[in-house]
């Protein structure tokens, strides 16, 4: 068995993006698969396209991908992408999209192939907090999701994918008072243990995951 899982390079005027750190440092292999590790642009379409070929290259059984969002206090795997481009901040090539789809004939939405509400309680059994959100945004996050489950939608069937968020790192908000944070090693224990779920549950856990606003 293989996973995908990429990574974000630094963005927003940040040094660093935990995403990247995290892909980087996990081990090769996760409950017996391969793990294929790849970093990609914070770009408006152009993480699409790298993923794509990635896909197309490896041929995964499961593709996560992971991104920075800065100012929540947990790991949140992501439960919809939708077909929209609205950007507050320019991307690394400066395109700022307003109100663009990701894909003209795509659907509104996709949701998650990945056992989310599994992968949040094996975060949280490793003492890290998690959580199931419920929106991915609408900047190159969200573009990557849509259109990593567009391609398994038209393309790839047999593959599983969604998209995780982390916190920023400890290192990053030491001049942001009052901001979450969670160390990089953190992240890096609270993702392997939702990868492992991955690769071993093709089911996700029924239990409430829900939130009031």
């Amino acid at each position: 068995m293989k996973i995908l899982v990429t990574g974000f390079e630094p963005f927003g005027g940040e040094t660093i993006n935990p995403a990247q750190q995290i892909v980087e440092s996990l081990p090769e292999t996760i409950s017996g698969a391969r793990v294929v590790k790849k970093i990609v642009p914070c770009v408006f379409g152009e993480a699409i396209e790298r993923v794509r070929q990635a896909m197309e290259q490896e041929r995964p059984d499961v593709v996560v991908c992971i991104g920075q969002s800065g100012g929540r206090q947990a790991i949140c795997p992501e439960r919809v992408a939708i077909n929209l481009r609205d950007a507050r901040i320019p991307d690394n090539k400066g395109n700022q999209p307003v109100d663009e789809p990701v894909f003209s004939q795509g659907e509104n939405a996709y949701f998650s192939t990945l056992p989310i509400k599994a992968m949040v309680q094996a975060i949280r059994q490793e003492g890290i907090p998690a959580q199931v959100s419920n929106t991915a945004g609408t900047y190159v996050c969200n573009d990557l999701m849509y259109g990593l489950l567009y391609h398994i939608h038209h393309s790839f069937p047999t593959i599983r994918g969604g998209f995780v968020h982390v916190p920023y790192a400890t290192c990053q908000v030491v001049d942001k008072p009052g901001t979450p944070s969670l160390s990089v090693p953190e992240m890096i224990k609270g993702i392997t243990a939702a990868l492992g779920v991955c690769v071993e549950n093709t089911q996700d856990v029924h239990t409430a995951e829900g939130a009031e606003h």
